[in-house]
Order: C-alpha cells, then structure tokens, then sequence
C-alpha cells in the first residue's frame, strides 16, 4: 500500500513549520508567537531588521512575519535583501500603516501577502497555512516529476493482494485517459497516493498535481481559493490571486473529502467540469482551464445524495470511474511487506539499524508480527506506519519484542491457543501455536519455581520485566491465581 502517510493528527509533536517573526514590539511578537505556537508552528523571534537577516542566514524558515516599520532598517529593505538571495520563502508584511499604495509596493517587491494591524487571526492562520502548503507542493511537484518518470511504476505503493494488485491494473488502464474519478475508502488507505499514481502515468504528468483539503478549509474562503479573485473583490484583496484551478490547468486537481464542500460550491464545481470555465471571485470574465479532476471521499456519497446534502448530478459527473480502496483488515497478506518497507524508510531518517546497502535490519519477534497480523487496523496503513516508526524509536536491538507495540494492539491481541479434548495441541496446530504454547508453560514453570515473583522470574528468563509483564498478558496467564490456570 501507499508510503506516505504523513502524521497529521492534532497532538503531534512534530512542529507544522518553521516560521520567522521580525517586529520591534514586544507585544506584537510574544501574541504572534503564542498564536502559532498554538496552532502547531514553531516559531522564532526577532527584535529587528539585524537580529532578522542574521537568523535567515543561519538557518532556513518556512515563512516569515516582516514588520514595516523598525528603528535600525525598514521592512522594505529588508524584504528586498532577502529577495535577492531567497526567492523562495514565502514573506508576509505586517504594518500598522495600512494603505492600498504601501500594499502593492510590497507585493511588488516580492512580498507574497500584506497584513494591516490589527489582523484578523482566522485569516491570517489560513493564509500562512495556505502559503506554506502552496511552497511545499511546488517542492513535492518538482521531486515527483523526476521520481515517477517511468510510467506504469508504482514506486510508492506497496502490496501483492489480490485487491490491490486490481486496483493496480486499474490506474495503468484509466491513468491515460481524461476521465473524471472517484476513489473511495476508509481513512488511512492510501487515496492521495493512488490520485498521484494516476496522474504520474497519464500525459499530464509534467505538469502539477495539486491536492485540495476540502473539509479544511472554511466554506466562505473555500470559492476564493479554488477560483481565484480579482483585486477588490472583498475586503483585504489588495491584489489578485490565482486558484488551485487556474495553478493546476494542463495537470490534475485533487479533491480530498469532496463530500464537505457546500452546496453552493458544488454547483460551481459541476460548471467547470461540463464548461470547462469558471469565474474568479469579483470577476465577471471566464477563465478557461484544462483540468483533470479526481476526487476522494470516505464518505458514502450515494447516501449523501439520498438525504439531499450532495447534488445527484456531481455525483454521477464524478464518479465516471470509481476506483474503491479496501481496508488493511481486508488484505493482510500485504502486512509484511509494508512492514519492511517501512522499516528501511524510518532506519533511514532515524539513521539506525541499516545494513550496508541501506536496508533495514529490524524484525519483529515471532509473537509480535502475529499480533501485527491478527489486528483489525481501524486506523489502515496510516495505523501501521505510525506503530512501525514507534518499533523503530523505541528499539534497543534488531529483533522487535511485543513490548514496544501499542497499547491498542497489545489489547486486542490476546492470544488464542486451540487445544483437543485431551487438552493438548492439535495435529495441525501452527507455528505460532506451539511457540506460544511453549513460551506459556515455560513462563508457568519458571513462575512457579520463584513463587510467582514476576521480577526474579523475568531475571531467570533473562528478559526485561516490562517484557514479561506484556507476555503474562497475551498468554492469558492469571498471576492472581498462582497457577495460569486461565488459560487460553
């Protein structure tokens, strides 16, 4: 299944970006930092024109606040600095002298937005996000026209099922065409990355892929920034600005949870893909583009449409091919290559446990792989890549114990051993069966010779207490009878 699912769940420690505030007043910085700090960002300081240029050129920023006005230099000398080194990193002004002539000025000098004080905070937060998702999907846009130049390879989807051997085989028939599609399944199954193997094997491949977070962004911004604007279109529009439409034409637009946007949204939507036009926020005049549109949802459309919260004529307008993604839990026979595969990716950024071609040396234990195996992974490969990468932190050694797995798999996977009516095992037990069997009685035997002191038990076993503790667990062993008789 797909490589890459990047962990975006709220509580991540992973700062979303790194961003740079240039302002004079104390005030004016401690409240930006305290806003993005909130919202994920990392975020560094700087009390002037000086100490801001020396941090730009020690270290690299994702974004930077530039405030006009400042005792040593103004913000304009310092934006134009920059832009004659950096014309990448996208800068914001923000000026407590607000005029459409100061805007544009900075606009034109290489300024990518302008904030008079005091800003909105909603506006200014989706803007940043936008901005720095924008820069970053013109990096990612670039890497993937030179990744993925071999058409009908999927470099990046990982699996041998059945299933997804068919989907396979259907990307490499729709890929060429200029069919709209629909790709449906659960979160976490890979529907960005099966999007981007369509349009890396169709003849829009030099051109950009551009994702489209429908539930993230709000309804009243989400026209503006699909369609553009022109300058004066509403309030704050000092210039105007192109849309995911107008940026993607010749490529491929995609739409993740197409079933959030509204109603009034959708309609526009189905204009552009019938006309093949659209109209800018403010303008009267038609752009035309040469799109692609694919979109995705975990969502049942249909039943959208039946409770009215979905135009039945988008719906069949997009689903012209519906490529349908099944859950982990449905092929499990794709569980141990994916494991590996991201066993040698997070080896590598963690730069541990590689051998000398660069692969990964870690394993599994024989139990835990089981319990990887017996899980229902309501979270998909997106579930398994983040337990893979906690196995690659936490591991002391090349062999992976169950101990490191968490607690949501360690909880669900009590292991079942079958036994006859003799209560021994049966003629056609497995491996894992009679391991497990074994592994049990001899944690009893030992139990037992040491009165059932878990610590000196696991010092006569020779393995961390902790590891006991998660095998007494999965065995069914019930220490508070002192005999396991609570077996499986």
């Amino acid at each position: 299944m797909p490589e890459q699912y990047p962990p975006d769940e709220p509580g991540s420690e992973i700062p979303k970006a790194r961003i740079l505030v240039i302002d004079d007043e104390t005030e004016i910085r401690e409240s930006l930092e305290a806003l993005l700090s909130l919202e994920g960002y990392s975020v560094e300081l700087a009390q002037n024109a000086t100490d801001g240029l020396k941090r730009l050129e020690n270290a690299g920023f994702d974004l930077v606040l530039l405030d006009l006005m400042m005792p040593d230099r103004s913000g304009m000398e310092v934006l134009k600095e920059v832009r004659e080194r950096d014309t990448e990193t996208p800068i914001f002004m923000i000026t407590a002298y607000g005029s459409v002539e100061v805007a544009v000025d900075a606009l034109k000098s290489g300024a990518n937005d302008y904030f008079s004080k005091p800003w909105d905070n909603e506006k200014l937060l989706i803007e940043i996000d936008r901005m720095i998702a924008s820069t970053r999907l013109e990096r990612e846009n670039t890497q993937l026209k030179r990744a993925l130049k071999e058409r009908y390879s999927f470099p990046n989807i990982i699996g041998k099922s059945e299933r997804m051997l068919r989907i396979l085989d259907l990307v490499t028939q729709v890929a060429p065409s200029r069919a709209t599609i629909l790709i449906t399944g659960e979160t976490g199954t890979g529907k960005e990355l099966i999007a981007k193997a369509v349009h890396a094997n169709s003849a829009r491949a030099d051109q950009l892929f551009v994702p489209v977070n429908s539930g993230s962004v709000p309804t009243d911004l989400l026209e503006s920034a699909l369609f553009g604007h022109v300058k004066g279109a509403f309030t704050g529009a000092v210039a105007a600005r192109k849309g995911y439409f107008e940026t993607a034409n010749r490529g491929t637009i995609f739409f993740d949870e197409i079933g959030t946007i509204s109603q009034e949204t959708q309609a526009k939507l189905l204009r552009v893909i019938q006309e093949r036009e659209f109209m800018p926020v403010g303008s009267t005049d038609t752009v035309k583009v040469d799109v692609r549109i694919i979109a995705a949802t975990n969502a049942e459309l249909k039943r959208l449409v039946e409770e009215g919260k979905f135009r039945e004529d988008l719906y069949y307008r997009l689903n012209v091919i519906n490529l349908v993604l099944s859950p982990l839990r449905e092929r499990k026979e794709d569980i141990p290559l994916l494991i590996e595969h991201f066993f040698t990716k997070y080896c590598r950024e963690n730069e541990k446990f590689l051998d000398a071609d660069g692969k990964s040396q870690l394993r599994f234990e024989p139990d835990a792989m089981q319990l990887l195996m017996d899980y229902n992974w309501p979270g998909n490969v997106r579930e398994l890549e983040n337990a893979v990468e906690r196995a690659v932190v936490l591991a002391s050694q090349t062999t992976v114990a169950v101990d490191v797995l968490p607690d949501s798999i360690l909880q669900a996977g009590g292991v079942r051993i079958r036994r006859d009516e003799s209560g021994t095992l049966p003629a056609d037990a497995s491996l894992f069966e009679i391991v497990a069997d074994y592994e049990r009685r001899k944690i009893i035997e030992t139990l037992e010779t040491v009165n059932w002191s878990q610590t000196d038990a696991a010092e006569k076993l020779s393995i961390p207490l902790s590891t006991l503790n998660q095998k007494i667990k999965r065995l069914n062993i019930d220490v508070r009878r002192k005999g396991g008789a609570a077996g499986p």
